[in-house]
């Protein structure tokens, strides 16, 4: 797995979403077009097992959390940035989407759940904000942003 490859394995799912509204009519559609037991879903969370054992993803680590952003934001993914999580049982750092943000919910062991949600899509609106959550396993959780937009808060 190379970046390039899992670039284009993620413009896949951006060229069906480009344009749309970040809401709860868009995690329907990206739970109907790309499931989490289908072909396509599957193969981003291989690469993104692949990508984490080489070294190239989730290269960061804090409070028992690892994560990095993996592509900025570009014109091939409709201007979103990729990043991806791998969390345990455990709660992240507060913040606000201010234009929304697309997670995709890999769980890796246990009943992993990601704010709640399990295996699949999740959409959070724009100005919505959280601590976001695994709880019950471990999971990877990719997280599309429109133009990389995040503001880590202080609570």
């Amino acid at each position: 797995m190379t970046p390039e490859h899992f670039q284009q394995l993620i413009a896949g799912v951006t060229r069906e979403i480009e344009g749309r509204a970040l809401d709860a009519a868009l995690a329907d559609f990206l739970n109907q077009r790309f499931p989490a037991h289908g072909a396509e879903f599957r193969a981003i969370a291989e690469a993104c097992a692949q990508a984490v054992a080489a070294g190239w993803m989730c290269d960061r680590e804090h409070g028992g959390i690892r994560f990095g952003r993996v592509i900025k934001p570009c014109p091939e993914l409709a201007g979103f940035s990729v990043d991806v999580v791998e969390m345990a049982d455990v709660a992240g750092p507060h913040h606000v989407h201010p234009q929304g943000e697309i997670d995709m919910i890999m769980p890796l062991e246990g009943d992993a759940k990601f704010d709640g949600h399990g295996a699949g899509w999740f959409v959070y609106g724009p100005g919505s904000a959280h601590c976001p959550t695994v709880s019950g396993g471990r999971a990877h959780v990719l997280y599309l942003l429109p133009q990389g937009s995040i503001e880590f808060t202080r609570r």
